[in-house]
């Protein structure tokens, strides 16, 4: 569960004001390292600072190597564990994976708004996509999906508290709700959720659709390509180089979904009542 905090406030309701305690979403840094080579040459290199709400921080961990191309499959993570402070994580990696330390996509640090400002350049942006999606698969209804944002909120018990954090839901093509993860940064969800499947051996999650709380940008589509999943759901809008990239892999995107109504920006084959 995300980390919240408790702050004393003063509350201006438009007669008075009242001290109160406020709930408060947490932001902290959190240093990824790997450590990685033959047993006889082991080394350590920091790849990441991001800010991001503490919880689920090992999915988090899985989630963004597996994103940033450092690790493809479960075997190549013998160990993730903690220094001795608290904002720093070491991953041991297998000493047959494979880790390009001139390859790495992102600068030391990222924010909690937006991971895709850390990358170093455009050309490292558009990384291999692993998985190829299938055309039509899965089916989705109009109808039916407009609901699920409601069904996410319902789920998302520190946002009710604090309002201050992002959530990507997993749902399966009959509208359950199969993963639902929170962050202060969206890019921190999505990496959070996609790291929970990551270590369930869900992947791809090409049967499955994915939903943001807020826009659709262009590094939550290439996430989410990363980890196949055919269909992203948005409450917010998306971003022209996310439809691009959504186009160019045929993956169906949807924004604006709120109210009962949706945009349909691309992969149309998908949906059923069209």
């Amino acid at each position: 569960m995300p980390r919240i905090h408790h702050k004393d406030i003063w509350k201006f309701d438009g007669e008075g004001t009242a001290q109160q305690s406020d709930a408060i979403a947490g932001e902290e840094p959190l240093e990824i390292n790997v450590r990685f080579g033959p047993a006889d040459r082991r080394s350590m290199q920091s790849v990441a600072i991001t800010m991001r709400t503490e919880g689920d921080d090992e999915d988090l961990v899985r989630g963004f190597l597996f994103t940033e191309n450092i690790i493809a499959r479960e075997s190549d993570v013998v160990l993730i564990k903690r220094l001795d402070e608290a904002n720093r994580i070491v991953v041991e990696l297998s000493g047959k994976t494979k880790f390009d330390i001139e390859g790495l996509t992102r600068h030391v640090f990222t924010s909690s708004s937006c991971g895709i400002c850390g990358k170093a350049t455009l050309e490292q942006v558009n990384m291999a996509i692993p998985y190829v999606l299938r055309p039509g698969i899965p089916s989705i209804s109009l109808s039916e999906i407009v609901g699920w944002p409601e069904i996410a909120r319902r789920k998302q018990e520190s946002f009710a508290s604090t309002g201050g954090l992002h959530a990507t839901a997993l749902f399966d093509a009959s509208g359950e709700l199969l993963l639902l993860r929170e962050d202060v940064g969206r890019h921190n969800a999505m990496d959070k959720l996609i790291g929970c499947a990551f270590e369930k051996d869900w992947l791809p999650l090409d049967n499955y659709v994915c939903l943001v709380s807020g826009r659709a940008s262009f590094e939550l589509v290439q996430k989410a390509l990363m980890a196949g999943i055919p269909v992203v759901l948005a409450v917010g809008a998306p971003s022209s180089l996310a439809i691009d990239l959504a186009e160019a892999h045929n993956l169906t995107l949807i924004g604006f979904l709120r109210n009962g109504q949706c945009n349909i920006y691309s992969g149309r084959d998908r949906i059923l009542d069209l």
